[in-house]
């Protein structure tokens, strides 16, 4: 299994946005927060490649929100 945790929210985005494309049915896409920290952790799997986002600033829940819609669009969609 091949971990990484990626530098840019924007390699983020794109690299979250192709695994879900390249298996959707495999995709995982997983939130973890923790107060105390003030930090949030982004994690998008399918099973064999793990992507993972670390942050603490606050802005970064809007960036959240426009990942989590681009997926959703992805997922309704009839491709």
């Amino acid at each position: 299994m091949r971990k990484s945790y990626l530098e840019t929210w924007d390699d983020f985005y794109s690299a979250s946005e192709q695994l879900y494309l390249d298996a959707p049915e495999k995709f995982r896409f997983v939130i973890k927060y923790r107060h105390c920290d003030g930090k949030m952790v982004l994690k998008v799997t399918n099973n064999h490649i793990v992507i993972k986002y670390l942050s603490d600033q606050i802005q970064d829940g809007k960036k959240l929100d426009k990942l989590n819609s681009l997926l959703m669009r992805h997922m309704v969609s009839k491709s």
